[in-house]
């Protein structure tokens, strides 16, 4: 059997640790498996799992410091002790993001070894995360790398590594069965996120004020972090102050299912998306999704045969409602900031100047503003008739909003291909087949970070919502 060990900063109720949970699940049957974690979970766990707080988050300061070949040397210990040998490999979660600044240092101790690691990406600091970002440190080379979805693929194999070694892994997405009547029992329209400033959170406020049958949009979770506060705290007055039909923080008045299975449609205006869960989840409750299209994730779900081509991939607006000399002053200012945030020296008075060319034509994407330029944008379109038409000429999206002309055959489709590409079954070969892959053949390979922090912090490609200061 496959000795096999996973890694990861902690197991606290997420994202990261529910597919770490299902990893293990998919192969504890047919591998021997041991968990290692900088904290421990706070539920009951399918496998041994051993605390070890050099691997959990750590920001250098000097009264937690340690040496992290010896934290290495206590991670080669436990293996050896559980295993009576080495293991086959290592599994290790978003080791990418300086959330531990010593982690790779230990990883790389750890390779040094002669244990072969498999690191599996969630997450990129380049993606917007400057705070968790390694500036000196090169990544880990000559392991295999794998990703979620197919935008980070590609960037990868641009970036240098090769495809013997980098694997695209998508995520379970699970089988809810309905044991409650498939029509809705609330008039909804549901976003069931939580509020953080990425879900572009003013985008579906525009979209419910074209709602056809008066639904209530309802948002499910508020955000934790400070700055994602003041943002969600910002809407809340601006909903408030124009009486619009939008209920925040549902998902504390109700539970998930409820309100999943209740819903008319589901909502998602996200910009930013690791996976995608998004456009997948809903069509398990028979729930049909709409609203914003990101091509670099969807289009490995579209390949699969999910059907998703009555979303949008933008929403323009007039630049002339904004001005033009104020966007381009304010996309130029953010792209500098951050260009300095990651010490980069990559970027050029060229690269600055590109900026000319996201307000260059006579629309914007609006999910390209911040929210004191979607807040304008929404105040016009509640105060003039004449520009919510035009909104709507320049988006006829706008005019069917979760109503579509063949709604079951949608459902039926999209359902049948996710339990058919995306359950256990599937999820648990292909990873069997990665793990021997690994196993079995050497790779060399590394990554260019200047290349990977380029192909996200591109000035064509910049959000103000996901790398602008929030602006009331």
């Amino acid at each position: 059997m496959k000795k096999i060990v996973f890694i990861h900063y902690h197991l606290r109720t997420g994202g990261v640790t529910t597919v770490l949970r299902q990893q293990v699940d998919a192969v504890k049957d047919v591998c021997k498996v041991l968990v290692l974690t900088g904290e421990l979970p706070e539920a009951a766990f399918p496998v041994d799992v051993v605390h070890i707080p050099e691997l959990g988050y750590f920001d250098g300061a000097p009264d937690q410091n340690f040496n992290p070949e010896e934290a290495g040397e206590s991670v080669i210990d436990i293996i050896k002790e559980k295993f009576n040998s080495k293991c086959d490999l290592i599994h290790v979660h978003n080791p990418l993001l300086a959330k531990n600044i010593n982690f790779l240092s230990m990883l790389k101790h750890i390779q040094k070894n002669g244990i072969r690691l498999f690191l599996q990406i969630h997450d990129f600091a380049e993606d917007g995360r400057p705070l968790f970002y390694y500036h000196q440190d090169k990544y880990l080379e000559d392991s295999h790398y794998a990703v979620i979805n197919p935008r980070d693929y590609e960037i990868l194999l641009k970036a240098g590594l090769k495809k013997k070694g980098l694997h695209l892994l998508p995520n379970i997405v699970d089988s809810f069965e309905c044991s409650q009547p498939e029509i809705s029992t609330s008039n909804i329209a549901l976003y069931p996120v939580r509020a953080i400033r990425r879900k572009n959170i003013g985008e579906a406020i525009l979209l419910s004020i074209f709602f056809k049958h008066n639904e209530t949009l309802a948002i499910t979770l508020p955000p934790s972090s400070p700055l994602d506060v003041k943002s969600y705290s910002g809407w809340k007055d601006f909903v408030r102050e124009n009486r619009l039909n939008v209920e925040f923080e549902a998902g504390l008045k109700k539970i998930f299912l409820e309100l999943m299975h209740s819903a008319k449609f589901i909502i998602t205006t996200s910009i930013n998306e690791g996976f995608g869960f998004s456009f997948l989840e809903p069509w398990m409750f028979k729930k049909v999704v709409w609203g914003r299209k990101l091509p670099g994730i969807c289009y490995g779900f579209e390949d699969n045969g999910i059907d998703l081509e009555h979303l949008y991939t933008r929403l323009l607006v007039p630049v002339s409602w904004i001005g033009r000399d104020k966007l381009y002053r304010k996309f130029k200012a953010v792209m500098e900031k951050n260009i300095n945030i990651y010490k980069s020296k990559v970027y050029n008075k060229k690269t600055l100047e590109s900026c000319q060319k996201i307000v260059g034509n006579e629309n914007i994407d609006f999910g390209m503003l911040d929210e004191s330029f979607q807040k304008n944008i929404i105040r016009r379109v509640l105060s003039s008739e004449k520009d919510s038409e035009r909104l709507l000429l320049l988006n006829p999206c706008l005019s069917i909003p979760g109503d579509l002309p063949d709604n079951k055959q949608l459902l039926d489709n999209n359902m049948k291909v996710i339990k058919e590409r995306y359950g256990m079954r599937v999820y648990k070969e292909k990873l069997l087949n990665i793990y021997s892959t690994i196993i079995n053949s050497r790779v060399s390979q590394r990554i260019n970070k200047n290349f990977l922090l380029k192909s996200f912090l591109n000035p064509e490609e910049l959000s103000l919502l996901k790398w602008g200061d929030y602006v009331k």
